[in-house]
């Protein structure tokens, strides 16, 4: 028997790859797309992301330090507060934040914070603070960090303060259950209406398509925030929190519906002649069935990777429309509602750090983005 250059018999080397030939012949649609998906680095990469800002969302309450709610009347406009391992030439564990010295400048009467290191505050994890109720169900009061030791009058202020004194770590990861949510319900939404509208579209065509396709047209050439702000000023301002909230999401839907339907028409069209469509209509099936369970499964790959893509134009949409005070409104917290405090540039100006919730949606959108790139690219059929 001989060797090859490694040293293996050739005899192995041929049985391997006959082997991954046959595993990539027998193997699904899915498993395909997943191997192609692993090989993608970006995808990988934006996945890991999007999956972190979720599990943050679901589980915000115990990631949060504090209630994002509980306002400091004397330490509004904190900028973020320093968390050291190693300071002084001493190495911390835990951590230590410093305590802070409030001044005020006697010229211009502007609020300053500077750090008391004689007094040093260990920061301790799982520890117990402001009680909460997880998902509305599970009575708690354990937080993933903050202040052991019993120091009840300081707090830790990592992201800093808002005008009102209330924690920024906290308000931004309560705003992403709202606008990562919005995002989620409002492409199920639009889904529905797309596979719908541009699947019977496709299908049927004639004057149904004819009809469609107009009314997707007119959708479309309408400005985005000029239709926006005019549905949303149409709600009653009398609404509460949830009403408002659902109607947001059922505006984007309405408007970002347009998209997906147009690409399930195209795909509908291009099958429709197909040999399995042709036998499912011999064998006497219905349009609805023959939409949906021969159609639409064939090209279910490509439908979850425009899902993908659209949701960060839904966060986007929700982001502005509360950005602009026509969206959701405090009480309620989104990343949209927090950007709010960003519209007054003396503010900004002296607490730039309000603008931090615009790199989280800023990060966001470019995970969703890249992974919605990576399953466009997995889901191609003439990939290699």
């Amino acid at each position: 028997m001989t060797a090859n250059a490694h040293g293996m018999p050739e005899g192995s080397v041929v049985t391997a790859h006959a082997e991954t030939e046959d595993t990539i012949f027998v193997a699904s649609q899915w498993q395909l797309m997943w191997w192609r998906f692993r090989k993608h680095r970006l995808a990988n990469i934006g996945a890991t992301v999007v999956i972190l800002f979720y599990i943050g969302a679901i589980f915000c309450e115990f990631w949060a330090p504090y209630d994002p709610n509980t306002y400091e009347r004397n330490l509004t406009f904190v900028p973020p507060m320093k968390v050291y391992l190693h300071s002084e030439g001493q190495f911390h564990w835990p951590p230590v934040t410093y305590g802070l010295v409030r001044t005020r400048d006697p010229e211009t009467y502007i609020i300053t914070y500077e750090e008391d290191r004689s007094v040093a505050y260990p920061l301790r994890f799982f520890v117990k603070g402001d009680s909460y109720r997880l998902w509305g169900l599970l009575d708690s009061d354990r937080h993933f960090f903050g202040l052991g030791g019993g120091e009840d009058d300081q707090r830790v202020y990592v992201l800093g303060t808002d005008r009102l004194g209330r924690d920024m770590f906290s308000r931004i990861f309560f705003g992403s259950r709202i606008s990562l949510s919005i995002g989620l319900l409002g492409v199920f939404i639009s889904l529905v209406i797309g596979i719908i509208a541009g699947g019977f579209s496709g299908y049927l065509g004639g004057v149904l398509d004819e009809i469609m396709q107009r009314i997707i047209e007119f959708l479309r050439s309408i400005p985005t925030i000029p239709l926006w702000m005019a549905l949303s000023a149409a709600l009653p301002r009398e609404w509460s929190t949830v009403q408002r909230y659902f109607a947001i999401v059922v505006l984007l839907s309405l408007i970002g519906w347009t998209g997906l339907a147009r690409v399930v028409r195209g795909r509908f069209l291009a099958i429709r002649e197909e040999d399995f469509v042709m036998a499912a209509r011999l064998q006497g099936a219905n349009e609805s069935r023959i939409v949906f369970r021969h159609m639409l499964p064939s090209f279910l790959s490509y439908i979850i990777a425009s899902v993908t893509l659209s949701i960060p134009g839904m966060i986007l949409g929700e982001t502005s429309l509360s950005f602009l005070g026509l969206g959701l409104r405090p009480p309620t917290i989104s990343w949209g509602v927090l950007l709010q405090e960003a519209q007054n540039l003396q503010t900004v100006a002296l607490a730039p750090w309000l603008l931090i919730p615009a790199l989280f949606v800023v990060a966001a959108i470019l995970s969703f983005n890249f992974m919605g790139d990576g399953l466009r690219d997995a889901a191609d059929p003439y990939s290699r």
